[in-house]
């Protein structure tokens, strides 16, 4: 800006003194304060100083804006090309470590349930995997081969009891003292719905167990459950037991149901009943 109003500033005495620039730079201020009092301004040397300070002024403007071309361009010299190649090599690396992640190997006798965003997406079987990396799918290792065993009625021993579990009611009003073993397993294809079905799968196979139990030795008479009737009641109770866990779509095989020891409770055990 105040290169222009130089230009244009009508102030300036020299107008059309000079057609020489130089001339009027050279000058010593007192002589030029002197010619300018007694030499009135030209027109023709108005204008062509007037056409010389325009000229000047966009020849100065031109060089500025090729200083500044020459500084961006050394700007973009070898050293941002090598900026931009170390930012990208970086990049690539850290993908390369992003997509290995996915890689997985799932155990003889597993499989590895893969989820995509958190919904279920496929199931994998046994050796060397790969997924797309996290978040957006993940996987859940389940044993399928796993033979899984649980006690109602007692814990460890006989006579380490849980009265809550062991003592049930018989068809003639008798109560008997159950304690038994439950062997169970997942099915080939039952991972998914072993572990999205349910909550908790492993106490619902014990809730399932305890209540085919009670419900089949209702049925029965206390003296058939206790001598010649054992065999009966643990296929009864197996069958009614997968079929519970089959309508909740459990995913779960039940292998075995044996009785370890079934007898009338004590009098001490029948009062705690009672109560």
């Amino acid at each position: 800006m105040p290169r222009i109003y130089n230009i244009f500033n009508l102030n300036d005495p020299s107008w059309g003194r000079f057609s020489n620039s130089n001339e009027s730079k050279e000058s010593d201020s007192k002589n030029n304060e002197r010619i300018y009092k007694d030499n009135p301004p030209d027109l023709d040397e108005v204008w062509k100083d007037f056409n010389d300070r325009i000229g000047n002024f966009f020849s100065n403007t031109k060089h500025k804006e090729n200083g500044m071309n020459n500084s961006v361009k050394q700007s973009k010299s070898p050293n941002s090309g090598k900026t931009v190649f170390i930012l990208g090599l970086v990049i690539a690396i850290i993908s390369a470590f992003w997509l290995f992640s996915g890689c997985f190997i799932v155990q003889e006798g597993q499989v590895a349930v893969i989820t995509k965003f958190g919904q279920y997406n496929r199931t994998v079987q046994s050796g060397f995997q790969w997924r797309l990396p996290f978040p957006i799918e993940k996987h859940i290792v389940v044993n399928t081969e796993q033979l899984r065993t649980f006690e109602i009625g007692f814990r460890g021993s006989s006579r380490n009891k849980m009265l809550s579990e062991a003592l049930m009611l018989t068809n003639d009003e008798n109560i008997v003292d159950m304690q038994f073993v439950v062997q169970y397993r997942l099915r080939i294809d039952g991972a998914p719905d072993y572990i999205f079905k349910m909550r908790s799968p492993d106490d619902s196979v014990r809730q399932a167990a305890e209540t085919a139990m009670r419900e089949i030795v209702g049925k029965k008479p206390m003296d058939f459950i206790l001598y010649e009737g054992r065999t009966e009641v643990t296929a009864e109770v197996q069958s009614l037991m997968q079929q519970i866990l089959n309508y909740y779509e459990a995913g779960i095989l039940v292998n075995t149901v044996a009785i370890q020891n079934v007898q009338p409770p004590s009098r001490y055990n029948q009062l705690l009943m009672m109560q």
